[in-house]
């Protein structure tokens, strides 16, 4: 297995069940990059040099292939591409999913107006970079699903999907508002402190007491999310207590262990024996 090497992201969420991280990005030295958001809904962003393929892409930064298929034909229906890629024969075929908007007409004039934002002058930076219209169309879509809880939360994590990908192309966007999809980082602060502040794109590479080199092994541009600044005379972040610190504590060391023809053994472990056992 290869080496991990986990950096903390963006940290803290009100609305996070817990101690929690809004980002936790695991990078590998084969130069898998893993960048999990937790909040307001788990996503999943998998960056590798292109050396794979399947659902997940080849990841050559080629959109117009990304529907390749097992058979390595490019085809443009995501079905027809889903469908290429089961595991075995004998399962099914998914079948075409209904629009969520036909499905839940109701909310197709609210999830219409909400995702306006992506077309808005709020991103305008941004547009030359990244077309908004596939995005627009999946957070209508997303927002329309969403009829029993959590609407907000599924608008909120479509636009934040597009803030994303004009982020990966250097377009950092400040999009959210008291009014819209708020993150309330003053939630972590103390009286009378003022640690935890909002960056649309901040640094996720900071010293904490799993990361105290603070350095990641690849640049990871930054993270959505509340940070913590630490002063001089605690620069350290502890990730259990969510504080800042001037040293980190000492881990507990763990049990002991027994080596037998060298090979070792936990505390309680069975061991085995050459010898012949008998029962009285």
């Amino acid at each position: 297995m290869q080496r991990t090497h986990v950096c903390i992201g963006a940290l803290h969420h009100p609305h996070s069940p817990g101690p929690s991280t809004f980002f936790i990005i695991a990078q590998t030295t084969l130069g898998l990059q893993l960048d999990i958001q937790l909040v307001p809904t788990m996503q999943v962003f998998v960056r590798l040099a292109p050396e794979v393929c399947g659902l997940c892409g080849n990841f050559d930064d080629n959109t117009i292939n990304d529907f390749t298929t097992r058979s390595q034909s490019v085809v443009g229906n995501a079905l027809e591409f889903g469908n290429s890629w089961k595991f075995s024969p004998s399962c099914p075929d998914a079948l075409v999913p209904v629009d969520s908007c036909t499905a839940n007409p109701y909310r197709k004039s609210w999830a219409q107006k909400q995702c306006s934002i992506i077309n808005s002058a709020t991103f305008d930076a941004c547009h030359a970079h990244v077309e908004p219209a596939k995005y627009y169309e999946a957070c209508v879509s997303d927002a329309c699903a969403c009829d029993s809880g959590g609407d907000c939360e599924c608008f909120c994590t479509a636009v934040a999907a597009y803030a994303q990908a004009c982020h990966d192309v250097g377009v950092c966007v400040s999009w959210r508002t008291p009014d819209i999809c708020p993150l309330f980082c003053d939630y972590y602060n103390a009286d009378s402190q003022c640690t935890w502040h909002y960056k649309p794109c901040g640094s996720p590479c900071m010293r904490t007491c799993q990361n105290p080199s603070g350095h990641c092994l690849r640049d990871l541009g930054g993270l959505e999310g509340c940070y913590p600044k630490c002063p001089l005379g605690t620069p350290i972040f502890d990730e259990n207590t969510m504080q800042c610190v001037a040293t980190c504590p000492i881990p507990t060391p763990p049990p002991p262990t027994c080596r037998v023809h060298g090979k070792l053994y936990r505390p309680g472990a069975r061991v085995p024996t050459d010898k012949n056992c008998y029962s009285w």
